[in-house]
């Protein structure tokens, strides 16, 4: 049996964070070639340090004079991405900053598998669920992400001036039966303007905006609270460490509560399962737990390059289900094709819906009318519970 009660934390880094600044650029060079054309390929890849962005990787087009044009606009892209951020630093400044654009057409060999339907990669994805919130997230991550996303808001609205675009966050919460009941602790790190403001300055500014997102049951006089602990954070983003897409894989899923098949997301359009299918798997949990088969479920799903069926379905309930895992199992690929086609059909994924994924999480977010976050909808679960 699985513990009940225990104490589990998860951390979120801001928009500004270096590796999600690289995550931004590349998700939004993806939406931008699949604003062009449905079929775009973009495997992008970003690399941010001080007064630098290096863009490389492969993308292709049917149009190989409109793939030449959006290749010249992607330090454009680049550019709109740090200003939208926020950064306007010395040493990195989304007008000063070079810009190295290495992109090059895909290749031949793997276009070829993927035409024919298959699998852009081999790979093991994993989706999760949990009743713990509505969101049907782990209660950590999502307070965390919740935290970051509302000072970015006061930050670019001007309520809070002095807040910089880099900042990460760390929550901590104790578990009873298996549920969270308070909040053991809470660590966040914030950019600043203001060299004179100190820990307990910060912490004035930011615990409002805190007390905003956490349950106020959660947060007692036993609470611990970690403000700018180590005193001074001025210089941030990529002047002050370096950044990478694809560098915060389990930020962008589900805490550390979960596996993770390893694979990154941002800069991968939607023929890549690290992705598309990583997404299909959340979904599938998701609408199992919605449909009242378990309290928690793990999903995992396996391909081999250039094959479209999946290798193999997983199911995990954690002694939770009302239904045995097998049979869910069972019933899954009679309720969605989980081809790589059949993903990205049944979810919508050839639209330029990625760049607003890149920071706050990609799961645990509310769908959107232009089909953006489409693997958080529940309009399976009674599918599922019918086959079940």
């Amino acid at each position: 049996m699985s513990r009940q009660n225990y104490i589990f934390t998860s951390e979120s880094v801001s928009e500004g964070h270096p590796d999600k600044v690289c995550d931004r650029i590349s998700d939004a060079v993806l939406d931008a070639f699949l604003a062009e054309e449905a079929n775009a390929r973009v495997a992008c890849e970003t690399f941010a340090t001080t007064d630098m962005v290096v863009i490389g990787g492969e993308v292709g087009l049917a149009d190989a004079g409109r793939l030449k044009q959006k290749i010249e606009d992607i330090e454009r892209i680049a550019r709109d991405c740090i200003r939208d951020i926020g950064y306007e630093q010395d040493k990195f400044h989304w007008q000063t900053c070079q810009v190295q654009n290495v992109l090059h057409e895909q290749s031949a060999h793997i276009w070829q598998g993927v035409e024919k339907d298959g699998a852009g990669d081999q790979g093991i994805m994993f989706g999760y669920a949990t009743n713990e919130t509505p969101e049907l997230m782990p209660a950590p991550i999502l307070y965390s992400h919740a935290i970051l996303k509302r000072l970015a808001e006061v930050r670019k609205s001007g309520q809070e001036p002095t807040l910089g675009p880099d900042a990460k966050s760390q929550v901590s919460l104790r578990y009873e039966n298996g549920k969270p009941v308070a909040v053991q602790s809470i660590v966040l790190s914030t950019q600043h303007t203001d060299e004179s403001q100190s820990s307990d300055d910060i912490r004035a500014i930011v615990e409002p905006y805190i007390r905003e997102i956490l349950p106020p049951e959660f947060l007692t006089d036993e609470t611990e609270w970690w403000v700018n602990p180590t005193g001074t954070f001025v210089i941030g983003g990529p002047d002050g460490d370096a950044g990478l897409t694809g560098r915060k894989i389990i930020v962008d899923t589900y805490g550390g509560a979960a596996p993770h098949g390893g694979g990154a997301f941002s800069g991968k359009d939607p023929t890549k399962v690290d992705r598309s299918a990583a997404y299909a798997a959340r979904y599938l949990a998701k609408n199992v737990v919605a449909a009242g088969l378990a309290e928690r479920c793990t999903l995992q799903l396996s391909y081999a390059i250039g094959v479209a069926k999946p290798l193999s379905i997983y199911v995990d309930t954690h002694g939770t289900g009302d239904a045995e895992a097998a049979a869910i199992e069972a019933a899954i690929p009679k309720v969605m094709d989980l081809t790589p086609r059949g993903i990205r059909e049944h979810l919508q994924l050839n639209r330029p819906i990625y760049e607003r994924t890149a920071a706050y999480g990609h799961f645990g977010r509310a769908p959107e009318e232009d089909g953006g976050f489409s693997w958080e909808r529940t309009d399976l679960a009674d599918a599922l519970a019918r086959e079940i």
